[in-house]
Parts: structure tokens; sequence; C-alpha cells
């Protein structure tokens, strides 16, 4: 890091990497968490930038902007007059800025673009796909303006856990397949940046049976890829019922008619099976957090927010998130 570099960690000590890649099972939030990340990592006066490349137009969602360009644009303030600015990566704008950039092609990348070129190149070689998008995340994280760099932090909504290994190791499956020339050092690069401390990844889970097993396949196969793992990051959970014995049909009876509620037979069934139902669920819960832990790996858990993921929602979820450590 250069002498004039600003601090990059927020106020929590949890987050000490430059590239934050977040992936997770669909469903499990990893948008929303990610974006909470990069307003976290964005408060105080830094800078960062929020990066997706699966083509969904998730974040412009979440955010209620207009779909996202190829370009970085401004996204949202951050707390301590920070910034968050995002960018929707795509293949063949990146192709296309790779070609003007290394073989200076601007206008016959153009027209190449015309005749479906890219788009061939793109299908007939998907792996290309992956080392285009990884690029342009490398890019952007390496960046310096003067004498800093461009942003504090990058935050990557990345594939999810399924083909999160796949994605982040191409480049170095290309760099080991091309011999020379700019395709091989580009790669060489992007491997190298993908495997330093200055990545880590995040995985976002649920505490239900599918996103852990999805959460502990990942990581192993992380692991053994040789990537940095970070953080795992349990989104929507619940508060703790304290432990002690089940409540009786009697017992529920008196409180209904205490709070003047209808308590006759099937109510008070219904609320007792709801209630079992419910201890069966914190049980398994608790069981599968259990498994979470013997991971090894820092943990943080972040609530259900019964109003979903607005505005209001994701500043609570990224004050959460600064104060990991």
């Amino acid at each position: 890091m250069r002498a004039a570099d600003p601090p990059t960690e927020p106020a929590g000590t949890g987050w000490p990497s430059r590239l934050h890649v977040v992936t997770g099972k669909g469903g499990t939030g990893k948008t929303s968490v990610a974006a909470a990340l990069a307003l976290a990592l964005a408060a105080g006066g830094r800078r960062t930038l929020l990066v997706e490349v699966e083509g969904r137009q998730g974040i412009a969602q979440l955010f209620g902007t207009d779909p996202l360009p190829y370009e970085e644009r401004h996204l949202t303030d951050a707390p301590g007059g920070g910034e968050v600015r995002a960018l929707a990566v795509d293949a063949e704008e990146a192709l296309l800025e790779y070609l003007d950039m290394f073989y200076k092609l601007g206008a016959a990348g153009r027209a190449l673009r015309k005749l479906g070129a890219i788009d061939f190149a793109t299908t007939i070689a998907p792996g290309l796909r992956d080392v285009l998008l990884t690029g342009k995340v490398k890019e952007a994280t390496t960046r310096t303006s003067g004498q800093r760099r461009t942003y504090d932090a990058v935050v990557l909504d990345a594939p999810p856990t399924g083909r999160i290994g796949r994605f982040l190791n191409v480049t170095a499956e290309t760099a080991r397949l091309a011999k020379v020339g700019p395709i091989k050092t580009q790669s060489e690069g992007v491997a190298a940046l993908l495997r330093s401390p200055m990545t880590a990844v995040h995985v976002v889970t649920l505490l239900e049976e599918m996103p852990v097993q999805e959460t502990v396949d990942a990581i192993a196969e992380l692991t053994q890829l040789g990537f940095g793992v970070g953080r795992v990051i349990v989104n929507g959970t619940r508060p703790p019922v304290p432990a002690g014995r089940e409540v009786t049909q009697a017992e529920l009876k008196r409180g209904l008619l205490a709070a003047g509620l209808p308590a006759d037979r099937a109510t008070v069934a219904g609320l007792a099976e709801e209630a079992r139902d419910q201890q069966v669920r914190r049980e398994l819960e608790d069981s599968l957090r259990a498994d979470l832990v013997e991971l090894g790996l820092p943990m943080t858990e972040l609530p259900l927010l019964p109003d979903g993921v607005d505005r209001a929602g994701l500043e609570t979820l990224a004050e959460l998130l600064g104060r990991a450590d």
C-alpha cells in the first residue's frame, strides 16, 4: 500500500482485504449483503465500488435505479462522507475494451460486434467470458489515481456457490494454457490477485439445510483451489428463543383469556402446534449453526428484516457488518 493511501478498513477489523468477493446459494440474499458491505466499507469518507457480473441488474433493482451501464457511476452516499459507486460488467464491452487496450483494435472491435463475432467468441469459449469479467474487477481493484488507489475497497457480487470455484479459477487455467502474449500476462495477474491477501471470498448462507451444505462444499472447494475464504455470513436469522419447558395448552388458554383474545379449543390447539413446529425449527437452526461454527471461520449473523431489504434495511445490515471484528 502507498504511504499516501488512507485507511482501507471500516471501524471493525473484520474486513482487511481490498477485494471482497461475495457468493452464496441463490436466494440467500448475497446481492443485499454485498451492497450492505459496500456501504459499510465506504463509511468514514472512503470510496468503494460495488460490481456485478451476472447481467441480472440486481444492484439497480435493489436501489431502485435505472439499469447500470458498463460504466462506473455514483450509486449512493455513505455515512461520514463516503461514496459507493457501482458497475455492471458486460462481457462484450469488456472484450472491446480489452481489444482496444492490448491490440489497439477499437474501431475493428466495434466492427466485429456488428458482425456478431464477439458473441460467437464468448459462446465457443465460455471461459473467456469469466476471464474478461474478472479482469475488469482486477483492473478496478488495482487502479490508482495520482498517489492513491481509486477505490479503498471493491465488493464483487459474484456468481453463486455452485460455480464460484470455476469462475474464480478460470484465469489460472487460461494462464496455464496460454503460452505467451497479453492474454497469458493478464490471466496470470488476475489469478495472482485473486489468491493474494488482497482478496477474500465471503459466503452468504441461511440457516437452512441446502444453503448450509452448499456453503460447506463451496468453502472446501475454494480452499482446495487456494482462494482465501473470509467470513461466513448467516443472513436472515431470528432472535433465539430462551430455553425452557414446553408451554401447556392450559397456559396458552389462560394467556389468551388474559389478553382478551379468543381461547376456544381449536385456537389453543393451533397455537400449541405452531409452538411445537417453531421449537423443532429452532433446534434445526441450532444444529446448522453448529455445523457452520465447525468450519473454523469468522462468522457474522444478520437479522431477518421484517420489512424487506429497503434502504433503511441496507443501512441496518451495513452497520452490523461494520462492527465485525
